[in-house]
């Protein structure tokens, strides 16, 4: 009798919990609405603003780190144009320079030389082009006959080109153009020593040699050059951001010191991924200043995508971390509830967060008063 009892019991809670259950199921939908949802009062809703989640339309912005460097189609590396030991050095790092100024003076021997068959070729030229001429004069008068001419003549263009050459030789080394007007005029000094020139208007950036270090023509690196108004910034994309940047989008460069941020173009994309780090190398070419970004600066980049993307942005403040760190909202239930939906963020733009998974068009969610809803749900 005493065990008919008991399930006699057992079989009437079932029943009543069945009930229960169907009921729920016909008035809230079991999908959303679950015993951890969070029912406020009225007055306490009142405290909360809540935001309608719709489609829009939007320009990406892809945040990455980068480096800056030199501008290389305003860069040179300078070599030098002559073998022999360096004499002095005429140059500070970091000084303004404009084209043809000297850098560093070389005992060259190889400059002398060049000095002296442009000498020679100049006077030999002088001499035979002056022969040549007498005996054009000469032959109009019957004084000697017309092949000594024609061969003077052809000694006097032989001698021409000659000196066109050793004047060419003297030009490739950099040679200053009053330093060749004088040889041309005779007022060369004794000594005329080889100068490293640069060949570009700019600052140097780079002294790759000392005072008593041997040179050998055209191999040993000098200087570096560089026109420093313009810079690049090598900004280090992965692979989910690379389809939303494409050549020509703007960017922003922040250095983080005193507020002092550049603008700037994406001019470059690589083609291939870098082995180290697995991303790609978006280059922005970045008008810079004053000379602020120096090489080697890491710098904050946001690249603004120029082709519209469409999908769902919220504010910042709606997104909530749980325990386990995972970003989390609260949408507004049909019963006046709270649930939580875990959501998938995309990239930050400002004050919104691009959900890629997790919302709907015509959800609800908290955006002000989230925290006080999660202390609530834990109560």
């Amino acid at each position: 009798m005493k065990n008919n009892s008991i399930w006699v019991v057992a079989m009437v809670a079932a029943m009543a919990f069945s009930g229960c259950s169907s009921k729920q199921d016909d008035n809230k939908p079991a999908a959303t609405i679950t015993a951890t949802n969070v029912a406020l009062t009225p007055a306490q809703r009142e405290n909360l603003r809540l935001y309608t989640v719709a489609s829009s339309t939007f320009h990406k912005t892809v945040e990455a780190m980068g480096a800056v460097d030199f501008d290389n189609d305003q860069a040179t590396s300078v070599l030098a144009p002559f073998s022999g030991p360096v004499s002095r050095l005429l140059v500070t790092l970091g000084q303004q320079v404009k084209k043809g100024d000297p850098l560093a003076e070389v005992d060259s021997p190889d400059f002398a030389a060049a000095i002296g068959a442009y000498r020679k070729a100049l006077a030999t030229a002088k001499t035979d082009r002056r022969l040549a001429d007498l005996d054009k004069d000469l032959v109009e008068h019957h004084g000697v006959a017309q092949r000594e001419a024609e061969q003077a003549e052809t000694d006097a263009v032989n001698a021409e080109a000659d000196r066109d050459a050793a004047l060419q030789a003297l030009v490739s080394l950099n040679v200053n153009p009053q330093t060749i007007k004088d040889i041309q005029e005779g007022r060369l000094a004794l000594r005329a020593p080889g100068m490293i020139r640069s060949p570009i208007s700019g600052t140097v950036v780079e002294k790759l040699i000392t005072p008593g270090q041997l040179l050998e023509a055209g191999t040993t690196p000098s200087f570096t050059v560089a026109d420093l108004s313009r810079v690049w910034v090598m900004a280090q994309v992965f692979n989910a951001d690379l389809a939303s940047v494409s050549l020509g989008d703007s960017a922003q460069v922040f250095t983080g010191i005193n507020s002092k941020n550049f603008s700037g173009t994406v001019d470059n994309i690589a083609a291939l991924v870098d082995p180290d780090t697995r991303s790609v190398v978006v280059r922005v070419v970045v008008d810079n200043p004053g000379t602020f970004l120096k090489k080697q600066m890491y710098v904050r980049v946001l690249i603004q995508a120029r082709q519209e993307s469409s999908g769902i942005l919220i504010p910042v403040s709606a997104v909530l971390r749980d325990d386990e760190n995972l970003p989390f909202v609260y949408v507004a239930q049909a019963d006046g509830s709270f649930a939580r939906a875990h959501v998938t963020l995309g990239f930050r733009d400002a004050d919104r967060y691009e959900i890629t998974a997790g919302l709907k068009s015509a959800d609800r969610i908290v955006v002000d008063g989230g925290l006080f809803v999660q202390f609530m749900q834990t109560q």
